[in-house]
């Protein structure tokens, strides 16, 4: 079960929070991903490093079908977003919540993120509060340290 490798102390960031709020929690607290919590403590959405660096990227970087014969943006790299743009509220700019329970088998979830994209799911208890946070490695690890009960095949 997913309860059995999930980290139990999850940062978080309330939906009232500006995007400045939320970067600013991820560059003090090192983390790439904040579930975004109403006022209730549940979860409604949720932001990842990806989400805040797209308003560093330029306006051209979706009509580029290939980056290899670009080794840097130049002056562009020294851009940063509008103030209005990092004042907005973090669910302007946050993603729909994916979620497991728990109780949820470690396939499941694993499953989840490959279909979704995601490195990390926020784990969520029967009454829908945010308990954990578990990631591919913390999974992989836990099905693969099973794999201690194989026995050994004699050639």
């Amino acid at each position: 079960m997913v309860r059995n490798c999930m980290k139990r102390n999850v940062v978080s960031i309330q939906s009232t929070a500006t995007i400045r709020e939320a970067a600013d929690k991820m560059v003090d607290r090192h983390v790439g991903f904040l579930p975004v919590l109403d006022h209730e403590n549940k979860i409604i959405g949720m932001v990842g490093l990806p989400d805040l660096l797209t308003l560093e990227l330029p306006a051209f970087f979706n009509l580029l079908e290939d980056l290899d014969f670009m080794s840097d943006f130049g002056a562009v790299e020294t851009t940063r977003p509008a103030p209005a743009q990092v004042d907005a509220l973090i669910t302007s700019l946050m993603q729909p919540a994916i979620t497991v329970f728990e109780d949820s088998g470690l396939l499941y979830a694993y499953g989840l993120m490959l279909k979704h994209n995601l490195s990390d799911i926020p784990v969520i208890s029967e009454n829908e509060h945010l308990v954990g946070m578990v990631s591919r490695v913390d999974i992989g690890t836990a099905i693969l340290s099973s794999w201690k009960e194989i026995g050994t095949t004699n050639p």
